[in-house]
């Protein structure tokens, strides 16, 4: 059975940093691409960033793009989400996502594998 447990949320002024992180379990950590989504107007989730499975990619949403980096370890099946200069827009639930293609697919319908996800505010 395969988990994804999402930790690290909370409270953050504007301007801070926060760090999530993704422990995964049930799976072969190293054979997928791990990702991060949050919800959006008009959308359940949108894509936030993403890794490949060897960490060598990674893919960034445009407005995370230069503050926001999504490191993982392989020999400890766990992705981090990085959050730098937080603005109150990134206020959401921050779910982890795994997936067995190369990429983790910008569509979250169609995605493997789902946290429960972690809520992050960030006031102004």
């Amino acid at each position: 059975q395969v988990q994804l447990v999402e930790s690290g949320g909370g409270l953050v002024q504007a301007g801070g940093s926060l760090r999530l992180s993704c422990a995964a379990s049930g799976l072969t950590f190293r054979s997928y691409s791990m990702g991060w989504f949050r919800p959006a107007p008009g959308k359940e989730r949108e894509f936030v960033a993403s890794i490949s499975w060897s960490g060598g990619s990674t893919d960034y949403a445009d407005s995370v793009k230069g503050r926001f980096t999504i490191p993982r370890d392989n020999a400890k099946n766990t992705v981090a989400l990085q959050m730098n200069s937080l603005k109150p827009e990134d206020s959401a639930v921050y779910y982890c996502a795994a997936d067995f293609r190369t990429r983790v697919p910008s569509s979250w319908k169609v995605v493997n594998y789902w946290g429960q996800g972690t809520q992050v505010t960030v006031s102004s």
